[in-house]
């Protein structure tokens, strides 16, 4: 038999070099990194993964961005839409002298603050076009000098009040679809995002934003009711610009019917400086009343210290030490001096109006807190109970002092003064206080109440002594559970707050959608790239005509993955948008 000549000069099969063990003459050769075995079912991990990677959670609202990485605690960017972000480049005019003097002629033929909106929800005569070019100018901005990415497509998470209409929604997702080549977009309301940045499931949301003010009412993360009203930020800058025209030209308050419309005059203020008084300066006033509020039974009594010597302080509403404002805007430049306790009149005017009846006003420009208290009136009863504990104010104008306590005491008061009735009036009130019908009612009562015959058990034994008569097992005291007490005082158990007004802080809309995209958690609507290329807005269908769980029917296995993307419908929505078709 012939030997394998091959085999005799290999150095492991040698009796010589296994002796020699560590002496081999043989060099050891460079470290290497073992091959990763690449699943043939999934594919590639490093292409498949890389785009569920860090997506971006974008909050688009009618003034500003906030934009962000998911899982972040707070956005990378906050963008406010401005007439400085419309110039072009190599556009130097703003360091002319005379350039801020000029804002009059540069906002002649628009609207009061048009310039700082990024669109308006009455869409009628609105160039969409306009929309989608700052729209995609300031994401852009802001994806590549403040998020630091690249050009690689990646997922997008928008958040969006419920109330925007169709044509807008359809614009941003073409925007974003076209232009940065998202894959997906998921869809997410703002109030259901602030509900769940509160770390509460059920709430009452108070939107206090720049075109109108709404309140949502959430249980279990759906929105039940949406209510709105027009007292929003743009109509307290709209007073605020009144306050200060009025101080400049040295005469009262008007009416709003008697206002001029024409803001361009030599007397006239800029937006941003109005925009800048009604940011740093205005205050709201408390109510006249407080309302009567439960104490908590836990833990001890707050003990508030005193000084010795304290000074009288000067409650605000009678405070009349003038408060100076330079206006740089007006022709010429003056210094106004405006009273303390006036600074709170746009806020009263704006969100209160408690000059005027409940009837003079339509349910578009009802006052804050009878919106509140109608919203919660209009609210069925188990709804109502959790929602009233869970009050929850956001938006810009939540910001201002004491307008959150101011609208809460408010809304305090006329629950304890009216309570849960729906009936009110004259009629409602007499009704009430007629005596005579409630006897006449008490009576009928008693005259068709049947006499129900008691029978006495015999309460005596056999030898004569007395028991305890037999209870009924509905009026029994229930028995204490002491396993089950014992495993609740071991997890901290409380009971659910509800039927008292309490309100709670959120971290906000783009905070809740951070986390809820981080978390994977379904989104309202997902709409995919290629399916909206094809078929656009109008293919979305309604929210009832799809059926969830049919997308939902698929196993992990690689073939029931497959079977289940073939087996999802092509209908998809727009979630709460696309209930408005």
């Amino acid at each position: 038999m012939s030997s394998n000549p091959g085999l005799a000069s290999l150095p492991h099969r040698t009796v010589s070099s296994i002796r020699a063990g560590a002496h081999s003459t043989t060099t050891p050769g460079p470290p290497q990194t073992p091959a990763r075995p690449i699943s043939s079912t999934f594919g590639s991990p490093s292409g498949s993964s890389r785009v569920d990677d860090d997506p971006i959670v974008i909050e688009l609202g009618s003034r500003k961005l906030r934009l962000g990485f998911a899982g972040d605690a707070a956005p990378k960017r906050i963008a406010a839409f401005g007439p400085e972000q419309q110039r072009r480049t190599g556009d130097f005019r703003a360091w002319e002298p005379d350039f801020s003097s000029q804002w009059r002629s540069r906002a002649s033929g628009k609207p009061w603050g048009a310039d700082h909106e990024l669109w308006q929800l009455d869409i009628r005569g609105q160039d969409l076009g306009l929309v989608e070019d700052k729209l995609e100018r300031e994401l852009r901005d802001a994806l590549f000098k403040y998020l630091l990415v690249d050009s690689r497509p990646r997922k997008v998470t928008l958040i969006l009040p419920p109330t925007l209409p169709i044509p807008l929604l359809s614009s941003t997702l073409n925007t974003i679809f076209h232009r940065f080549q998202a894959p997906t977009i998921s869809l997410l309301s703002s109030p259901v995002m602030a509900a769940f940045a509160a770390g509460t499931r059920s709430a009452l949301v108070i939107d206090l934003g720049w075109h109108e003010t709404t309140v949502t009412a959430i249980y279990e993360y759906h929105e039940v009711q949406t209510w709105r009203t027009i007292r929003a930020g743009k109509l307290l800058a709209e007073e605020t610009y009144e306050l200060l025209a009025q101080a400049v030209r040295g005469q009262p308050p008007v009416a709003r019917t008697e206002r001029t419309e024409d803001k361009l005059l030599d007397e006239s203020i800029s937006f941003e400086e109005c925009e800048e008084v009604a940011t740093r300066m205005l205050w709201c006033k408390g109510t006249g009343r407080q309302p009567h509020r439960k104490t908590s039974e836990e833990g001890l009594a707050t003990v508030h210290e005193h000084e010795e010597e304290e000074v009288e302080a000067i409650p605000p509403t009678e405070d009349h030490s003038p408060m100076a404002i330079t206006l740089n805007s007006c022709k010429p430049p003056r210094t106004v001096e405006i009273p303390f306790s006036q600074l709170a009149e746009p806020c009263e005017t704006t969100f209160f109006e408690p000059r005027l009846s409940l009837s003079s006003f339509d349910d578009h420009e009802l006052p804050v807190h009878h919106l509140v208290y109608r919203a919660l009136l209009q609210l069925p009863l188990d709804v109502r109970a959790i929602c009233m504990s869970r009050i929850i104010f956001t938006g810009g104008c939540s910001h201002i002092f004491g307008l959150r306590s101011r609208i809460f005491d408010e809304v305090s008061n006329q629950v304890e003064e009216q309570g849960w009735d729906p009936v009110r009036g004259k009629g409602a009130e007499q009704c009430k206080a007629n005596l005579k019908l409630h006897r006449d009612s008490a009576r009928e009562a008693n005259i068709n109440k049947a006499v129900p015959i008691v029978i006495q058990p015999d309460t005596t034994n056999g030898n004569g002594e007395s028991t305890e008569p037999p209870v009924q097992a509905s009026e029994a005291p229930q028995q204490v559970d002491l396993v089950e007490n014992l495993i609740k005082k071991e997890r901290n158990y409380k009971p659910t707050v509800q039927g008292v007004l309490r309100a709670i802080d959120t971290l906000g809309p783009w905070c809740g959608g951070s986390l809820a995209t981080q978390m994977k958690i379904p989104a309202l609507a997902t709409i995919d790239r290629e399916i909206w290329l094809q078929q656009g807005v109008n293919g979305a269908s309604r929210p009832s005509e799809v059926d969830i769980k049919t997308g939902q029917r698929q196993s992990m296995g690689p073939s029931g993955l497959i079977r289940g993307q073939a087996a999802q419908p092509n209908n998809w929505t727009l979630g709460v948008w696309g209930g408005l078709f």
